[in-house]
């Protein structure tokens, strides 16, 4: 098979894995060596000084002896199938570099007999892009569950960051549609990799030239809405995860019906956009707003309001919290507030030490007034008084409405009126009514409403 076939079927065969983050690690070029690694993000990211950086994502083999019913190249599955040679990719790869098409490489691979024998062919082909081609840019690679742990610390000697899929959030899901896998042949590399990662910055901070251990870290990723988790059991196995294993992304992938099997939702049934949308959006909340899983979701509420984001939505629900005086509110209580981000905040304390901040000085440093105004006061003026109902129908995510449907293109923007999503706002500041359950309730309502309408 020639080169370019293998590259295109490979390519295509990694489109499923998420590996748009930024590299976590900065390292400048050396001389003798080709490449260098920057911080702010190397897949189809914008640097500070306007540059777009990208990777070549790419399968070593998608010749898999695993059978999971979610995945294309399951071994049941009548697709092309092609493995590289170690030599192969890395000479692709440091072609691709020195032709300015790439400044990363992102590889994965499918299980090629055994996880030890994937590993080892992996290794073999970092280890060519470093210590022969000198290759210095950025390595993402991900872990086979179930290597040997001496595998797993070569490779995270040769890349920048790895990551270990976990794939379905429970051990039940991930026995039913990926009976090959384990849920303790997961867990356990990604302990390692945080063990010997903290290892690692120890004794670089001893010694500067001790060997450097995954720099970037670890991250990992779920598929959404092929199993029957509720968002709350994927937010709490997310927060462990976190706090655990030190990761530095959880990546939360729409299930695409791409299988036909008894054990999977009907391929007729949209890919759940909206719903993995706000699983990221409260992912956020969680990583630099301090809010925990259990602020955000109960078990009597155990999903996402499809119309309110996450930190909209936990406002609606606590009027008590509110509203909050700019000028004296600590970091952690301005964080709560909608509209106003991370970097308004750092703004705010800053500026407020010389002075009183008031509409103006905060609409110069970024916050989003049309939704904040409803939660501050300045110097205990309140820029607007609203009631609950104005409030839940301004902070309405308009465009969202509908993405339980179908996924929204340019078109639907031009051509077609927004849904009247007002009897949901009604319902949702009801009387005596918790805002996300009264979601819960309409939302079948709504989204026939929605259908007619389209």
């Amino acid at each position: 098979m020639e080169l370019a076939e293998k590259l295109e079927i490979l390519a295509d065969s990694a489109k499923y894995d998420v590996a748009c983050t930024s590299s976590g690690v900065d390292r400048s070029g050396e001389r003798g060596r080709v490449g260098n690694c920057r911080f702010v993000g190397v897949c189809h990211s914008f640097t500070p000084d306007g540059r777009c950086v990208s990777l070549l994502k790419v399968l070593y083999s998608n010749a898999c002896c695993y059978d999971c019913s979610y995945c294309v190249n399951r071994k049941s599955n009548d697709v092309p199938r092609a493995t590289f040679e170690p030599r192969e990719l890395a000479e692709l790869t440091i072609g691709f570099y020195r032709r300015n098409y790439i400044e990363g490489l992102f590889l994965s691979s499918a299980v090629l007999g055994t996880p030890d024998r994937t590993m080892e062919l992996m290794i073999e082909t970092l280890r060519l892009l470093r210590e022969e081609y000198r290759f210095h840019g950025y390595i993402h690679a991900k872990t086979i569950p179930g290597a040997s742990p001496e595998l797993v610390w070569q490779l995270g000697l040769l890349a920048d960051r790895l990551s270990v899929n976990i794939e379905l959030p429970s051990e039940a899901s991930l026995s039913r549609l990926a009976p090959d896998k384990k849920r303790s042949a997961i867990l356990r590399p990604m302990g390692q990799i945080a063990a010997q990662s903290a290892q690692s910055r120890r004794e670089m901070a001893v010694y500067r030239h001790a060997p450097s251990f995954a720099p970037a870290g670890q991250s990992t990723q779920m598929i959404i809405g092929a199993s029957p988790e509720t968002d709350l059991h994927i937010m709490n196995l997310s927060e462990a995860l976190y706090k655990k294993y030190d990761l530095k992304r959880v990546f939360y992938s729409a299930y695409l019906p791409i299988n036909t099997d008894s054990r999977l939702p009907a391929r007729s049934v949209q890919p759940p956009l909206l719903r993995e949308h706000r699983l990221y959006q409260a992912d956020w909340l969680m990583r630099y707003y301090h809010f925990s899983a259990s602020e955000l979701l109960s078990e009597d509420c155990p999903n996402f309001d499809p119309y309110l984001d996450p930190k909209a939505a936990w406002a609606v629900s606590h009027p008590e919290f509110f509203p909050v005086e700019v000028n004296t509110a600590p970091r952690e209580t301005l964080l709560r507030v909608p509209g106003i981000g991370v970097k308004s905040v750092r703004r705010i304390l800053s500026a407020r030490r010389w002075q009183h901040l008031g509409m103006p000085e905060l609409k110069r440093m970024g916050v989003v007034l049309k939704r904040a105004q409803f939660f501050i006061t300045c110097d205990g003026r309140a820029p607007v008084r609203a009631a609950r109902q104005q409030i839940a129908e301004a902070l309405l995510d308009k465009t969202a409405v509908g993405l339980e449907v179908h996924q929204l293109s340019l078109d639907d923007y031009i051509f077609r009126p927004l849904p009247d999503a007002s009897p949901v706002v009604h319902k949702l500041i009801g009387e005596g009514m918790d805002p996300c359950c009264a979601v819960q309730e309409v939302r079948q309502e709504a989204v026939q409403c929605i259908t007619r309408r389209m």
